[in-house]
């Protein structure tokens, strides 16, 4: 998908296309893939609208499609809290998520916007952090603040808490798991103010009035690991959220830094594990800084690399043929699978094949997995 060219010119989209693809998120089952697999199929969002029920119903069942007075009721409570919409391509957009395959195409942000465009470290850890955890946290954030790097944490408790207070000067950016209305935990609402007020900036996929929900908050994360450079694990138990950001940070191609910790105290066995799985040893600011420091150039503007685009035209004529649809579905199983394998498969046309799993992935049967691939759900 290519961008428009208001969009690669740092132009904002028109109010009808923005109410669009707001709607077009919102509805259901529709998420970050299968939103560009329908602007790429039918040339935009309000064509794609009009084409969800159908399609839906092909794949088995009716879905909820998100009425413009929901979202113009939703546009509303964001001015009201002081928030506004950014979609995929703006220049407010964050640059490096905006690279990463499941960019979501509308960020509600609250604060300002120009520690979006700096190079920015991610720092997690646990909720119920040591004291010297909560202590090395700050150093770290107050001397990679002072380098010039955007502190980006996910608003919990204990470590990703102290991440922000020690960057509120410099500049940092919180990431909700719900709505910008729907703050958690609520004890963290004063911090909150306080990044705002300090130009700081919060965001969020979510919609207003969400309530974070406990599959939401992997969903944070991946948000927190794609607007940074690389992510800084603190302190993390053996299951923990953390983890999943690391592993999350990893696959986006990030760089990965952990601290060592105790063998004798759970809060570490984490991030010793990390390290044994090749993370980059960090015991002060300047470990993190010399390695990223290579990487800042990452966040020069955009050209085209990144592709969302609204072109005028159909959706192309490649129905699948009688039987066709059927010799598809039976080629997914619960084991992902290489759309392109499909493809080699059946002897199917692309676009068939991705009718019918955009068909199947509004239907709910279907999930996507990285690298583009797919499977069905149970």
């Amino acid at each position: 998908m290519t961008l428009p060219d208001a969009q690669k010119h740092g132009v904002h989209l028109p109010l009808t296309t923005r109410l669009a693809w707001l709607r077009l998120i919102r509805s259901e089952n529709v998420g970050p893939a299968t939103f560009r697999a329908l602007i790429n199929r039918y040339g935009g969002a309000e064509a794609a609208l009009e084409a969800l029920p159908d399609l839906a119903a092909r794949g088995g069942r009716k879905i909820r499609v998100a009425s413009l007075a929901a979202v113009e009721e939703e546009m509303t409570k964001a001015e009201r809290l002081g928030a506004r919409f950014v979609c995929l391509g703006e220049p407010d957009y964050p640059i490096l998520l905006r690279r990463t395959e499941q960019a979501p195409p509308v960020l509600a942000v609250m604060g300002g916007a120009d520690v979006l465009t700096r190079p920015a470290v991610a720092i997690v850890g646990a909720r119920n952090a040591s004291l010297s955890g909560i202590k090395l946290t700050r150093r770290f954030a107050a001397e990679l603040g002072r380098a010039g790097y955007t502190v980006v944490s996910g608003l919990a408790r204990g470590i990703d808490a102290a991440a922000h207070e020690a960057s509120l000067a410099t500049g940092t950016v919180g990431v909700f798991a719900g709505g910008l209305d729907r703050p958690y935990p609520s004890e963290n609402r004063p911090l909150m103010r306080q990044i705002v007020d300090a130009d700081g900036c919060l965001i969020s996929e979510m919609p207003f009035g969400w309530e974070p929900r406990a599959r939401d908050f992997p969903r944070r994360n991946r948000l927190v690991a794609g607007v940074a450079l690389g992510l800084l694990v603190v302190e993390a138990a053996t299951r923990s959220g953390s983890l999943i950001s690391a592993r999350l940070s990893a696959e986006m191609g990030r760089l990965v830094f952990a601290v060592p910790g105790s063998p004798l105290d759970p809060r570490a066995v984490g991030t010793n594990g990390l390290l044994k799985e090749g993370a980059i040893l960090a015991t002060d600011a300047s470990d993190v800084i010399a390695a990223l420091r290579p990487l800042d150039a990452r966040m020069a503007p955009l050209g085209d690399d990144v592709e969302l685009e609204e072109p005028a035209g159909n959706a192309p004529a490649d129905e699948p043929a009688e039987g066709e649809r059927e010799r598809i579905v039976e080629t997914l199983g619960t084991t992902p699978i290489d759309i392109d394998d499909i493809i080699a498969h059946t002897g199917s046309a692309p676009g068939a094949v991705q009718l019918v799993l955009l068909e199947l992935d509004l239907a709910g049967r279907l999930e996507r997995h990285a690298s583009g691939r797919v499977s069905l759900l149970l």
